[in-house]
């Protein structure tokens, strides 16, 4: 297994990429997000990635960063999606975006990403909320369904709920708080919730 690829870049497309590692040239397919990150050919580049074995082929998988890997192993862990179906959703969208769209059961924000209809979008979402959330990859982040237009709530909100107050109090709290002065910061919010 090919954990990663430390080289120079020799040929850079939007889908794949030619990495010489020593004087042997890999052909890595990647998504969109890692070939915004990559610079020119010719620099020194190091590419997390998944080595798939087929009966026809042998294909390598190439991520910017290890996060990125980490999402596209558990997509194409779920049935009916496939590395190039991965890697166009993770094309469409930022790993931690689409995190939270299927940490928050956004179908449709799953469902707008080219190729992925209702059922694949409820299939992923279904196989994979459980175990993101158990693996703690968001924690207490606002989700597409709920998303805050203040962040000042916002992070105040999860600070309190990492400090173990449950969401209805925490809510109460950081509303109290800024409903008698919508100018404080973080810090001041979260003094007057612990008071």
């Amino acid at each position: 297994m090919i954990a990663y690829l430390d080289g120079v870049l020799s040929y850079k497309e939007p889908t794949y990429v030619i990495i010489d590692v020593h004087g042997v040239g890999y052909a890595v397919h990647i998504s969109l997000q890692t070939y915004s990150t990559l610079p020119g050919g010719g620099d020194r580049v190091k590419l997390f990635t998944h080595h798939l074995f087929r009966e026809d082929a042998q294909l390598l998988y190439g991520f910017a960063i290890a996060d990125e890997k980490s999402l596209f192993l558990d997509l194409i862990g779920v049935s009916g999606v496939g590395p190039n179906t991965a890697l166009g959703m993770l094309s469409a969208m930022q790993p931690g975006d689409l995190r939270l769209a299927i940490l928050g059961e956004n179908v449709r924000a799953v469902q707008a990403i080219k190729g992925i209809g209702a059922k694949t979008a409820q299939r992923i979402i279904l196989e994979l909320r459980d175990k993101m959330k158990k693996s703690g990859v968001v924690s207490g982040g606002p989700t597409y369904r709920q998303q805050e237009a203040d962040p000042v709530r916002s992070e105040s909100l999860a600070a309190l709920m990492a400090l173990g107050f449950p969401k209805p109090t925490a809510e109460k709290s950081v509303d109290d708080a800024l409903k008698a002065d919508p100018t404080l910061s973080v810090e001041d919010v979260i003094r007057r919730a612990l008071r």
